[in-house]
């Protein structure tokens, strides 16, 4: 049997995709997902999600979906109704912003969140929303490579530098500076330019649309370069499953796709569970958490809530 992992949740309403989503999310509230994350919370698991997109092309809308909550916001609230549980961010696009806004921004909300804050980052491939943002696309890739490099420098720094080909700044105060010592960066993508930029920078990696084949031959590679054997730390690999998991009604068939995540080289899972309300999606975490496969995050001093 696989070792059990800690496991995270794509956090329901805050994204549509079509491929995933519920009826009950078109008219889902912020109190919908605030009773599904305390519950995910009650029950042990170690983090929930919220992606960025900031505007969605029309015709593009039909595969990535057009709904996409800001982040920054919505755990801004979910922030005073949790005590524990991590928020990811799934990921921020990093061609949109200033890295001194992100260390700013987010830097400020890991205060408010206590340092619970992970900052889920990604380089970004919708060119049309690049286009209509009016920020650069074609060398997207380097810039994404130094804001990497200075927001290592600046999340925790109340007077920040850095000198860069892109961004260069010194002489300046950035009060409230994250409260985390090494905030947490994971990487997004689907490529091996991903992972090794993860390797080099990050501290996981989130892939998607990707087989375990593929996901096993990136990995075998990547563990090769300078990139991986420098790391003092080992690098958290989180898969997600592309078919949703109904942990209550098939918990054998859960357990197994989990498995398969496991031995593709997922080191934490991120789920998909297939839910029908909010109070099916609390029922399926419930459910989840009983199962093998599951390692609890919650710390040993925690005294959870009822869920109610």
């Amino acid at each position: 049997m696989t070792s059990a992992v800690r496991c995270g949740i794509h956090t329901p309403v805050v994204i549509m995709l079509p491929i995933y989503s519920a009826s009950w999310e078109v008219e889902g509230t912020i109190g919908d997902i605030a009773k599904v994350v305390r519950a995910a919370e009650h029950f042990g698991y170690d983090h929930v999600t919220c992606s960025e997109h900031i505007v969605i092309p029309s015709e593009i809308a039909a595969t990535r979906g057009g709904r996409y909550w800001d982040p920054l916001a919505t755990f801004g609230y979910l922030s005073a109704v949790t005590t524990v549980i991590h928020l990811a961010t799934n990921v921020l696009v990093l061609g949109y912003h200033h890295p001194l806004e992100i260390a700013k921004r987010y830097g400020t909300l890991d205060r408010i969140c206590d340092g619970r804050l992970i900052l889920g980052l990604g380089v970004g491939s919708l060119k049309q929303e690049f286009d209509l943002l009016e920020v650069p696309f074609a060398d997207r890739g380097q810039r994404a490579d130094e804001a990497l490099r200075a927001l290592r420098t600046s999340l925790s720094q109340r007077q920040p530098s850095f000198d860069g080909t892109y961004y260069q700044y010194s002489d300046l105060i950035l009060d409230p500076p994250a409260v985390q010592a090494r905030m947490p960066l994971w990487i997004g993508g689907r490529t091996v330019r991903s992972l090794r930029r993860a390797a080099e920078f990050g501290d996981g990696w989130m892939p998607f649309g990707l087989s375990a084949d593929q996901l096993g031959a990136m990995i075998s590679e990547v563990r090769k370069t300078p990139e991986w054997e420098t790391r003092e730390q080992p690098l958290e690999v989180i898969l997600s499953n592309d078919q949703p998991m109904d942990p209550s009604g098939d918990p054998k068939g859960a357990v197994h796709q989990g498995e398969q995540l496991v031995e593709a080289g997922a080191t934490m899972l991120q789920l998909h569970l297939l839910h029908h309300s909010a109070g099916h999606y609390v029922e399926q975490l419930e459910a989840m958490a009983k199962l093998s496969i599951f390692e609890t995050a919650r710390p040993e001093s925690y005294d959870p809530p009822a869920v109610s």
